[in-house]
């Protein structure tokens, strides 16, 4: 027998086994993507495209040919997401399960770029790696892209959110525009202490909801830096504390996503100057970054409310097959004023008045953000982040002091002239001044302030309250993600998808408070004088007046977390999550450390798991049927376990006291729905959704307004009631496309409870026969929480008039809500005592856009909002007023009543306050892109 020299042994075993490696490769189960692509008109069209594993592994680049077709191969089994790519239309990415030998037909329509594109994966938690297709959600999730928010012209993203998608509508309480209160589907996420959160917010899976109030500063949040915005209704238990009524999930661009650079700058009305760049990247090593800046200021059209806001952002990244990984670095410093609600009365007078001035937050904020992810297998998949920011925010809240009602402070007694001559003042009335010749007092606020032990409180009209907040956060999140097919019931592979991770969020706050006295000016902006609420000062019967707030908290929590979703039968999804929740609220009193009566010293502990089951049927493509049940909680904040008490109403921003404790919130959501995406001739990407839901809430938080405009108080409420009905249609038909979208919400109280009415006339003290001194009211199961209308609607259109001439137009419409104040619907003005309608009218508000391409890298658009000029209002409060229908400061409208128990006692007058919607604006904007 012939022997086989080493070498020639060596060289024939290699061939052997890679003939056996190719054979087994070759046997590896495959498949194929068959791909067309069209026009908007229907017609085949060339584009660009490119197959990626989900995992991370890119396949191929490809071009279609002239009929728009091409053959994708040779394909292991998986998840891939194809992106198709041309200029002049906006990339279109789709996911796709590769399952079988069947090849896999898809027909992609291309969408021009100033059309919206729809977003086809979710990720089912804030974190990466979790991606599920629209129709594996059991629930009605809403899309958007950085197109998208670029087309709308939308100031920010709270403005877009108003403008484009279904059931969410702003509540304007602050009065500047980048501090709305943003609700969705009756629950709020909102940038002032005293508005008890309900939806939950994450920005590349960093919780921006703060520690000290759960309030969302959306002037943090760099609009320009937006890829993708996901909203996820209902009390999502996988997005963790707060989410009671929805999530939402921002991702922000990279440059792998977003490559180039470009900026626009914008001028207008208000004295509005916007200016933003940006520059996008990556190299072929797997380095890649994307850096943004912005600039803005505003004068506002209202009086005193001009904003300025400076946002920075940069990402940098680097990745490859398995591995993906991202610095990114906020940094914002903006100065708001925003004066609030006005007196219905002075607003038919002058629409853009404010009721006391300056009102004003300054926030600066550094954050940082380190996010990994890592693929160890087709089948196993880690992502994870580490985050810290520091938030400082500063505020002015001038308020008019209730305290001087039923007092005379027009004329200065004769120690009061006395103070004023030694002190070298001349001016002031001698005697005689009364409301009519002195309307806005402030001689003798003055002169008590000059006086050692004076009493201002009773002589000064005004009030200016300071405060300070610093918090620091960190903490970071992780989650594996294991990806199997498994056999089902003997009819072939299903598809298992099943995420587990952990979260710690760490943080700590200082917060500290103190309020000047002082005088109203005839344009009801405030001027201090060298009077303390320190404990230097007393009130009119001699006691001493502290509200010095000194206060230090920690609220770290973690949580456990999990989802898995089965798909059967290439049909039927199935979802099971949960998340164990476990948060601490430590404060600490730093004027009043001794825990007990008078003091914020305090330790709560809450944790809860909340579960969470869904199911998605398709019976056919076109139809997909949704239907689950979730559950969601949230603990009390520090804010509001130290603003729980109706006899110590607390200011805005708040005035810590000891309080009640207050028990956390839990939500049952239940909803069902139909949707789809049907194909008929003459229609393009029709879409629709009709869908019912349920959310029950047990120990709702809600704030109760107290006499004086912008106090009140936290309360635990048994149990409210949000449920009702939305629906949306979006397609296209030759150049229009358009869309509709409807939500009809009850929400109501379902407990008898006992609240604060001091400004209702139908207060327990005014149905005695003496109105206008304080009561309470009665709040029954059915009256309608306020400032929650029934109805929202959202409607657009967007003609293509030519290839580089675009027309858009959408309404935003609001049914009529009750003030709050007005929480038992029972309200109504007498003319006297009580004026203004109680409740804040719905409207419907036109805004215009329509943008030119100047050249392929340059375009200029013109927007109009608010078309025709309407004035309308987004909010309304119930509240005592210090000002007459022309504007003088009165404290004493009334006299005091001369019998019965209340006698001695002087009422006071109580109006609506609104806040006012902004009138016609219009800006022209510059945009250049390479």
């Amino acid at each position: 027998m012939t022997r086989i020299a080493g070498p020639a042994r060596h060289l024939l075993t290699a061939s052997a086994l890679l003939l056996a490696a190719l054979i087994l490769h070759a046997q590896s189960p495959q498949g194929e993507i068959r791909v067309q692509i069209k026009d908007p008109s229907g017609a085949p069209m060339q584009a660009s495209g490119k197959l990626a594993r989900v995992e991370g592994k890119v396949a191929r680049d490809f071009q279609t040919d002239a009929q728009g077709m091409t053959v994708l191969g040779n394909l292991p089994y998986g998840r891939y997401r194809l992106e198709i790519s041309k200029d002049g239309f906006v990339t279109q990415s789709v996911q796709i399960d590769v399952k079988s030998g069947t090849p896999i037909a898809r027909t992609i329509t291309m969408v021009l770029s100033g059309q919206a594109a729809k977003v086809d994966v979710i990720s089912e938690t804030p974190l990466a790696g979790t991606d599920l297709q629209i129709n594996q959600i059991a629930a009605p999730v809403q899309t958007a892209t950085a197109t998208d928010i670029e087309n709308s012209g939308a100031l920010d993203l709270p403005d877009f959110m108003n403008r484009a998608l279904n059931g969410v509508f702003i509540n304007e309480l602050a009065g500047n525009p980048f501090q709305p209160d943003v609700n969705y589907r009756g629950y709020t996420a909102s940038p002032l202490l005293g508005t008890p959160a309900g939806l939950s917010v994450y920005l590349d899976a960093v919780r921006q909801n703060q520690p000290f109030g759960d309030v969302v500063s959306w002037d943090l949040i760099p609009k320009d830096a937006i890829s993708e915005v996901e909203l996820i209704p209902g009390s999502d238990p996988l997005f963790g504390l707060n989410t009671l009524g929805g999530a939402l999930s921002i991702q922000t661009k990279s440059g792998l996503t977003n490559p180039g650079w470009g900026g626009h700058a914008l001028y207008g009305s208000s004295g509005r100057k916007e200016a933003e760049g940006e520059w996008g990247g990556n190299k072929p090593n797997g380095f890649n970054w994307f850096l943004m800046g912005l600039g803005f200021h505003e004068s506002g059209w209202r009086f005193a409310s001009p904003s300025d806001v400076r946002q920075g952002f940069a990402r940098l990244g680097w990745h490859n097959d398995r591995t993906d990984l991202a610095l990114t670095m906020n940094y914002a410093y903006n100065t708001l004023l925003g004066n609030g609600v006005q007196d219905y009365r002075l607003l038919e007078a002058n629409y853009t008045s404010s009721y006391s001035v300056p009102d004003s937050i300054a926030n600066r904020s550094p954050a940082f953000n380190f996010i990994a992810r890592h693929r160890f297998s087709d089948s196993l998949t880690f992502t994870g982040n580490a985050f810290y920011r520091n938030i400082r925010t500063e505020s002015i809240n001038p308020n008019f002091n209730d305290d001087v009602s039923g007092t005379d402070i027009y004329q200065p007694t004769p120690a009061e002239l006395s103070v004023l001559a030694a002190a070298g003042y001349t001016g002031f009335p001698t005697s005689g001044a009364n409301i009519s010749n002195t309307p806005f007092p402030k001689w003798a606020c003055i002169a008590e302030a000059l006086t050692p032990g004076g009493s201002p409180d009773s002589t000064c009209d005004g009030v200016n309250i300071y405060s300070k907040q610093v918090q620091n956060e960190y903490g970071f999140s992780g989650q594996f993600t294991w990806i199997t097919d498994p056999q089902i019931g003997g009819k072939g592979p299903g598809h298992n998808q099943f995420a587990a991770g952990a979260s710690v969020d760490r943080n700590n706050i200082t917060y500290g408070q103190t309020a000047d006295f002082a005088y109203v000016l005839p344009n009801w902006s405030l001027i201090s004088v060298p009077a303390w609420q320190d404990g230097s000062t007393v009130d009119s019967s001699g006691n001493l007046i502290n509200t010095e707030v000194g206060f230090k908290g920690h609220a770290p929590n973690w949580s456990l977390f999990f989802a898995d979703t089965l798909t059967f039968w290439k049909k039927v999804n199935l979802t099971v999550s949960g998340r164990y929740n476990h948060d601490t609220v430590n404060n600490y009193d730093l004027l009043n450390p001794i825990a007990g009566p008078g003091s914020l010293t305090g330790d709560y502990t809450f944790q809860r798991f909340n579960p969470a089951v869904g199911l998605t049927w398709s019976p056919i493509s076109s139809v997909n049927a949704y239907a689950r049940f979730a559950q969601g909680s949230r603990a009390p904040t520090s804010i509001e376990l130290g603003c729980a008490d109706a006899s110590a109403p607390c200011s805005l921003p708040n005035a810590l006291s000891s309080d009640p404790p207050l028990q956390q919130v839990v939500t049952d959501t239940w909803e069902a729905g139909l949707r789809g995406k049907p194909e008929f001739t003459g229609f393009h990407n029709l879409s629709w959704n009709v869908g019912a839901f349920r959310d029950e809430n047990h120990n709702d938080i809600l704030f109760i307004a107290a006499p004086e405009i912008g106090t009140g108080y936290f309360q635990n409420f048994a149990k409210t009631l949000r449920e009702g009905f939305d629906a949306d249609l979006d397609g296209r038909v030759g150049p229009v496309t358009w869309g509709f979208d409807w939500t009809f919400l009850s929400a109501t109280y379902q407990s008898l409870e006992t609240l604060d009415g001091s400004a209702n006339n139908s207060n327990s003290v005014a149905l005695q026969g003496y109105p206008g001194l304080d009561g309470n009211i009665t709040v029954h199961p059915g009256n309608r929480i306020p400032l929650i209308p029934k109805q929202t609607g959202k409607a657009f259109a967007v003609w293509q008039a030519t290839r580089k001439l675009m027309f858009e137009m959408n309404e935003v419409i609001a049914s009529s809500s009750y003030a709050r104040g007005n929480e038992n619907n029972a309200y109504k003005a007498d003319g006297v005592y009580y004026l203004g309608p109680g409740v804040s009218p719905g409207y419907a508000i036109t805004n215009f856009r329509a943008h030119y391409d100047l050249t392929r890298h340059l375009q200029l658009a013109v927007q109009i909002d608010n078309l025709f000029n309407h004035e309308y209002y987004t909010a309304a409060w119930l509240s005592g007023t210090t000002l007459t229908a022309q504007g003088a400061f009165q404290t004493l409208p009334f006299p005091a009543y001369a019998n019965g128990p209340y006698a001695g006692n002087a009422p006071s007058e109580s109006a609506t306050f609104f806040a006012p919607g902004a009138p016609r604006r219009a800006w022209v904007e510059l945009r250049l892109r390479f």
